[in-house]
């Protein structure tokens, strides 16, 4: 479907060599802020208490924080859950302290600002099962590359495989420095929005890799360049682009916006890795195909003639 068509190819191939450099360069930064500064794990990476809390009148988040940072070693995590009145804790463990224990703690002094305030539950993740879902969320990612990469050498020539995966290391690479620089929580719900990311972004550079393969085969296209017959097809997809990832985008910002604490994190890498899988699919993958030397021999295979039957 297009709502518009562009009448003439955009030369996007010109500024291959700009656009990788900018890519070139935001990786290097991102994983420098990876190395530096880490990611902030989550309770459920790391083990703690998470606690759901509930007051009448509703709460100051900040100052329910500050209170708690009392007796707690690490940083204490709040976040209203939708309202005010809804409230979740997160805590470290606590070296020596028993977490039912801990969590007493916390109602002790919440109840000493507020008599009003009631667990609604709690929940004890030890280092353990932190560790497991680490292992667990890293093989989970693999695999998912894995089978990214199967596919695409299945379905395309090696340089388109090679081209892609590049691209989407890309993506995953600068959502987690994003999320290292500003130290924006790295939870399980990030995690499938990274592993949600990786699926989008490939299919958008197998819909761009699917035009250049069909373009190589056109007639009309003999007589034009590598870098002519790549702007051609990803000019002819930008239409469908626009549609499709406005649209998607749009519904993940409202998700971001309205969804509350328990969507943010997946929202938040899935509009960070939108933005970045339009661009990685079009400025990264095309001009890598380019580098890595394809041309018409690559793919436009010559045709059998069929032999006319003798009657």
């Amino acid at each position: 479907m297009e709502l518009f068509k562009i009448k003439r190819d955009i030369p996007f191939m010109s500024y291959g060599k700009l656009t990788t450099f900018i890519s070139l360069v935001t990786f290097v930064l991102a994983v420098f802020f990876l190395l530096t500064r880490g990611l902030n794990l989550s309770v459920e990476f790391t083990g703690g208490t998470v606690m759901e809390v509930q007051y009448t009148q509703g709460a100051e988040v900040n100052q329910v924080r500050n209170r708690l940072n009392s007796i707690s070693d690490g940083e204490v995590q709040v976040q209203a859950l939708g309202t005010n009145r809804h409230i979740m804790i997160r805590l470290p463990n606590k070296e020596g302290v028993p977490s039912a224990q801990l969590s007493n703690q916390v109602m002790d002094l919440l109840k000493a600002d507020n008599p009003d305030v009631t667990l609604r539950q709690v929940e004890f993740i030890g280092p353990q099962v932190g560790d497991e879902l680490v292992t667990n969320g890293l093989l989970a990612l693999a695999m998912v590359i894995v089978g990214i990469i199967i596919y695409l050498s299945v379905r395309f020539e090696w340089r388109f495989a090679v081209a892609a995966i590049i691209a989407n290391m890309h993506d995953v690479i600068i959502i987690l420095g994003f999320f290292a620089f500003f130290q924006w929580e790295f939870s399980l719900t990030v995690l499938a929005g990274i592993l949600a990311v990786l699926g989008y972004s490939v299919n958008e550079s197998v819909v761009v890799f699917d035009r250049i393969r069909e373009n190589f085969r056109k007639p009309a296209m003999r007589n034009k360049s590598v870098p002519e017959i790549i702007d051609n097809a990803i000019t002819a997809t930008m239409s469908r682009t626009i549609i499709t990832h406005g649209s998607t985008e749009a519904m993940v910002l409202s998700m971001l916006i309205f969804g509350g604490a328990a969507l943010h994190g997946f929202a938040l890498a899935l509009t960070i890795g939108i933005v970045f899988g339009i661009y990685s699919s079009v400025l990264v993958a095309s001009p890598l195909l380019i580098m890595f030397g394809l041309d018409r021999d690559n793919l436009a295979k010559p045709q059998k003639k069929k032999e006319e039957a003798v009657v």
